[in-house]
């Protein structure tokens, strides 16, 4: 092989490399596009998904955003603002421990409304007598001071051991026996006896569990204007809670009318009775023959 032949085969050599070059080069950046591709349609993948996942998010907090906003609508407020008298804010704290319990009593008394009458009269009036005896104690200092200025009278220690009892045995044990055998819910309902005992003592039986309350709500108060204002407006408020009471176990509700079905319904005949059948021209009309009593139809039978 001379020198130029061997220059040609080298030129080709570096030709056919130069080739083999650029074609592996181009195959790398076909693969190299195809990977980009294939990243770049997962990263739009994940963007689709990400985009989807704020959108739930937002969805969801919208949700709970309603569902907060309906709750503290639904509920009732836990700091409501107090009114302007102490003793209507005690009372009102009263109410709400006392009216479920007398509502639940007062609802099991569905014989008839006498029954609940009395239920009612009792609960008032014994709210009364409970609360009067405090109003008394309340004024009691002043009323102290002015009997020490105007009763003068002083009982030794020991007088009462000098008392004598004039009373036969007979009395002192039919005494004891009336004290035995007293009831007390006819102490309770005093003044009332001519109501329903039924709505006595179940009033008797409620009185027992909201006595306390209403007696150691009245006594929280010491100022005259609220033990006042409390007084009035807790046997107010019991007479309004009762009449509310009975609109719902007794409603009145008339049927609506109109003047002419008023005037129709007093031309209508009366609903099963019988018209009157004229005799026939001539004479009387003859009757059909009577039916046979039980004793023929049992000899028949025979």
């Amino acid at each position: 092989m001379n020198a130029s032949e061997e220059k040609v085969l080298r030129e080709n050599i570096r030709h056919m490399i130069k080739l083999v070059k650029q074609k592996k080069a181009k195959k790398q950046d076909l693969e190299e596009d195809r990977l980009r591709d294939i990243v770049r349609q997962l990263a739009d993948v994940e963007h689709t998904k990400l985009n989807e996942e704020q959108q739930l998010r937002g969805i969801v907090r919208e949700f709970i955003k309603a569902e907060l906003r309906f709750l503290a609508e639904a509920m009732p407020d836990d700091k409501p603002a107090p009114n302007k008298s102490t003793g209507i804010n005690v009372l009102e704290d009263l109410l709400k421990k006392i009216i479920p319990q007398l509502e639940i009593d007062f609802r099991q008394l569905t014989t008839d409304e006498e029954q609940r009458k009395s239920y009612r009269a009792h609960i008032i009036n014994a709210v009364i007598a409970s609360l009067t005896p405090t109003e008394l104690n309340t004024a009691a200092p002043a009323i102290a001071e002015n009997l020490e200025e105007a009763v003068s009278i002083d009982i030794e220690p020991g007088d009462e051991e000098k008392f004598i009892d004039i009373r036969t045995d007979a009395e002192v044990a039919a005494e004891e026996d009336e004290e035995e055998e007293a009831d007390p819910k006819e102490d309770f309902g005093a003044g009332l006896e001519d109501s329903d005992e039924t709505g006595r003592n179940m009033a008797y039986q409620s009185f027992n569990k909201v006595e306390g309350p209403v007696i150691d709500s009245y006594d929280l108060l010491s100022n005259d204007n609220d033990q006042e204002l409390f007084y009035d407006y807790l046997i107010a408020n019991l007479k309004l809670y009762f009449d509310k009471f009975e609109g719902e176990l007794s409603p009145t509700l008339e049927e609506p009318t109109n003047p002419e079905y008023e005037a129709a319904k007093e031309e209508e005949p009366a609903e099963g009775g019988e018209e009157e059948i004229e005799p026939a021209e001539g004479g009387e009309e003859e009757l059909p023959p009577a039916p046979p009593t039980l004793e023929e139809v049992i000899v028949w039978d025979i």
